[in-house]
């Protein structure tokens, strides 16, 4: 009989598939004193990795100039039966390039939800490019090497 472990372990397909369908991270870096400093964080995908970006002075950034390891996680599921996650452990790639550090912040702040919709519903595309444009010169953005990737969909132990 097959370990729980590996009982719900998620195939690449799924894992990429909830990657893509969740908006937030839990974020995991290290603190000088060796602490984890932990914070939740919207996301995007470049290339199938995790990227997000944040202030240049936040404890975050200070953190991964000095030690790029990173622990991401994301996870969804209230019962049991349904809790499902990823944790992604890496290494980031630091984003410096204004254009590129823009481009991350938009595809970020496409998936933040709080825009603010016309009278048909539709985003607000200028608020967004207006906020990314005066937030991005004081950012750098960051995408995630993955080392190891670790899964759960806790559905599977009931067949589902």
């Amino acid at each position: 009989m097959p370990k729980q472990r590996d009982r719900v372990q998620m195939t690449a397909a799924e894992v990429a598939d909830m990657l893509a369908a969740n908006r937030k991270v839990q974020l995991a870096t290290i603190n000088p004193d060796g602490y984890p400093h932990l914070v939740t964080m919207y996301y995007t995908l470049v290339d199938g990795k995790i990227a997000f970006w944040t202030y240049r002075t936040s404890q975050k950034a200070l953190n991964l100039a000095r030690d790029p390891r990173i622990s991401c996680l994301v996870e969804t599921g209230e019962g049991y039966f349904d809790l499902r996650g990823v944790q992604v452990q890496g290494t980031v790639q630091t984003i410096t390039d204004p254009d590129a550090v823009y481009q991350i912040g938009l595809a970020v702040g496409s998936v933040m939800g709080n825009a603010r919709a016309d009278a048909a519903g539709q985003a607000d595309n200028s608020a967004i490019s207006q906020y990314v444009a005066d937030a991005a010169r004081k950012r750098y953005a960051y995408i995630v090497d993955p080392v190891k990737v670790i899964s759960w969909d806790h559905a599977k132990l009931l067949g589902r």
